[in-house]
């Protein structure tokens, strides 16, 4: 007789995640950067590799493979014959092309056939600084199709801008790109990093119920002098974690998030510093192993302000 699947006949009190996001060997990106947080949290998570590459693509070379949607959906129809596919969160981060995107949807169709009550985290990954890194068509599907199907969307600034269409240069302009996105699905947005004035602004926003305005905080969080990769994947796991944990708290959620990936990043930097590399040079891989009391139990040093 096949044993029982514990993590279904024992649900967690956190939770069971399917993570469809990049994986690399070497560093932390992606997957690498998003499993382990959130099963420090006490998630169990089910990883689902969209590329596997031997570094990350900002080395000066890579090699590896690309999963197209046609093995994505194998792997979906391997689960479901097992009956392993019930998942209460189902978390994307970099797609590469809009087959798999549309593949990605079908999962969502899916999963929550199984699991009505499914939380879909999406982070809409498209590009940084005014700069896309997938093709443009990706924008129209996020737009039109992955939007209004996520439960939690956590875009950077211009990200935010590409699925609004609203140039974001105040504050009240990130909160009212918030409104845009409620309006098209989810109940829980999380703009990650608005540059204004020197300093990056986190903007949340949840819309508890329908037709009522939104509970919107902002957290100021300090530039670091450095480039990192793989923070917005961790950003995106940990607010995944705690919001779960305080459901009806998202400005607790962010602070804990926050708190902690500044955490890491510091530690980071100044482990590159003690290793004789000028942490402004290059991108720098973050420490996460090393950081793995902050994950699990970060001291708030960042606080949210709500909007009245």
């Amino acid at each position: 007789m096949t044993p029982p699947i514990l993590s279904l006949a024992l649900p967690s009190a956190t939770g069971r995640v399917l993570s469809i996001q990049s994986h690399t060997v070497q560093g932390y990106v992606g997957n690498k950067s998003a499993v382990f947080p959130l099963q420090l949290l006490g998630y169990d998570v089910d990883p689902i590799n969209s590329v596997q590459f031997s570094n990350h693509t900002g080395y000066p070379t890579f090699k590896g493979q690309v999963l197209n949607g046609g093995q994505l959906w194998d792997l979906i129809e391997g689960l479901e014959e097992n009956e392993l596919l019930y998942y209460t969160h189902l978390l994307t981060g970099y797609i590469g092309s809009v087959s798999f995107l549309n593949t990605v949807l079908k999962v969502v169709e899916k999963l929550r056939s199984v699991n009505p009550k499914l939380t879909y985290v999406c982070d809409p990954v498209m590009g940084d600084e005014g700069k896309l890194y997938v093709p443009q068509e990706l924008v129209s599907v996020y737009r039109e199709k992955v939007v209004p199907v996520a439960s939690m969307l956590t875009p950077n600034q211009f990200e935010a801008e590409q699925l609004t269409g609203l140039r974001i240069q105040s504050e009240g302009d990130g909160r009212e790109a918030c409104n845009i996105l409620h309006a098209a699905g989810p109940t829980k947005v999380v703009i990650t990093s608005i540059s204004m004035n020197g300093e990056l602004l986190l903007i949340g926003s949840h819309q508890k119920n329908e037709g009522q305005s939104p509970e919107q905080f902002k957290i100021a969080i300090p530039k670091i002098p450095a480039y990192f990769t793989g923070t917005g994947d961790l950003t995106t796991a940990l607010l995944l974690g705690w919001s779960n944990k305080y459901p009806e708290h998202l400005d607790l959620a962010a602070e804990l998030a926050v708190s902690s990936l500044q955490a890491v990043l510091h530690r980071t930097m100044n482990d590159y510093k003690s290793a004789g590399h000028d942490p402004e040079s290059s991108s720098l891989e973050i420490r996460l192993i090393q950081s793995q009391d902050d994950i699990r139990n970060p001291k708030i040093k960042f606080k949210a302000q709500r909007y009245d």
